[in-house]
């Protein structure tokens, strides 16, 4: 089933950190899309959580040195 996580994620300042953010995320296998909004530090993911886990979607952005929180 294709799901929608919303996930704080402290640390991001510019758009480097929104590169790095997408594309650590969207290498994930399940993962369609990823959404960065770097005023709210907010992070949205469409995955389909047959092949994702959140789990690993948030691994993936801790990682990169992220932290994050599940909203």
């Amino acid at each position: 089933m294709v799901v929608n996580a919303e996930l704080n994620v402290e640390g991001m300042s510019c758009d480097h950190c929104t590169a790095a953010v997408k594309n650590s995320v969207t290498a994930l296998d399940g993962v369609e899309k990823v959404s960065v909004d770097l005023s709210a530090k907010k992070v949205t993911v469409r995955y389909d959580d047959s092949k994702a886990r959140l789990v690993d979607i948030k691994q993936a952005l801790m990682e990169k040195g992220y932290a994050v929180m599940e909203i």
